[in-house]
């Protein structure tokens, strides 16, 4: 059976391509264009739904207040993939996502030819997702990454480590959500925001910085993981 996706976007060309393309992919698309439709589709059938690609400006509201509103939710649904659609000038829409929950965004005019990629990637990803592990861990087992937010620093077994404000912030970013692959525009935006001097290969450098330090706190794993052609996420297996 085709797996089902939710589309909320009141563009009749977008939501047009976007269902097309889609369906070409073999995924079933229901299209709305009011958040209180796709809220409401969402609440009564939390498992029908594979992801969810919401636009950001609506007739009836926010595409990030459905957002805000499934992450809030709980169970199943809490766990849903959204992609968010946001024009290009609305950086501010784009970090609000990220940080309400959404697990990728896309910036008008967007390659449908992309959106499919990534709807596929974060579907892989949700079902490669482990269990959650209900067991109890020996209370003499102590995690060997611990983040203290309030004091804005991360230890590595007995190590705190020396970072700088960037690699302290994108490090914490990517802890929100061990195996949830940031792209690098994603992870600009969210750490760097509107410094003109910021490219992708500053994200790179500082990923190479953080990995180093990390290797002489004593991790030799590959903790921070390269997903080629999409971004890096934390390896939640090693945490």
């Amino acid at each position: 059976m085709d797996q089902a996706l939710l589309l909320l976007e009141d563009d009749p060309a977008i939501a047009q391509t976007v269902v097309y393309a889609l369906s070409r992919e073999g995924f079933e698309v229901e299209h709305v264009v009011l958040v209180s439709d796709a809220r409401a589709r969402l609440l009564q059938a939390p498992l029908a739904y594979a992801a969810a690609i919401v636009d950001v400006g609506l007739p009836d509201g926010s595409g990030l207040d459905l957002c805000r509103a499934v992450r809030q939710q709980g169970g199943a649904l809490a766990a849903l993939p959204i992609v968010m659609l946001t024009a290009r000038s609305e950086e501010l829409d784009r970090v609000l996502g990220l940080e309400l929950g959404a697990d990728d965004y896309l910036t008008k005019p967007f390659s449908p030819r992309e959106l499919c990629a990534r709807v596929r990637a974060l579907l892989r990803r949700a079902n490669l997702a482990p269990a959650p592990n209900t067991a109890s861990p020996p209370a003499n087992k102590q995690p060997a990454l611990v983040c203290d937010e309030p004091g804005q620093r991360i230890r590595y077994g007995a190590q705190w480590l020396p970072l700088t404000r960037r690699e302290l912030g994108l490090f914490m970013l990517l802890l929100k959500a061990p195996g949830r692959i940031w792209s690098r525009d994603a992870l600009l935006d969210a750490v760097w925001g509107q410094d003109a001097d910021s490219t992708d290969r500053t994200v790179d450098t500082h990923i190479k910085t953080l990995r180093a330090k990390l290797r002489e706190a004593g991790c030799h794993a590959e903790l921070i993981v390269t997903h080629r052609g999409l971004g890096y996420a934390l390896d939640p297996a090693l945490l």
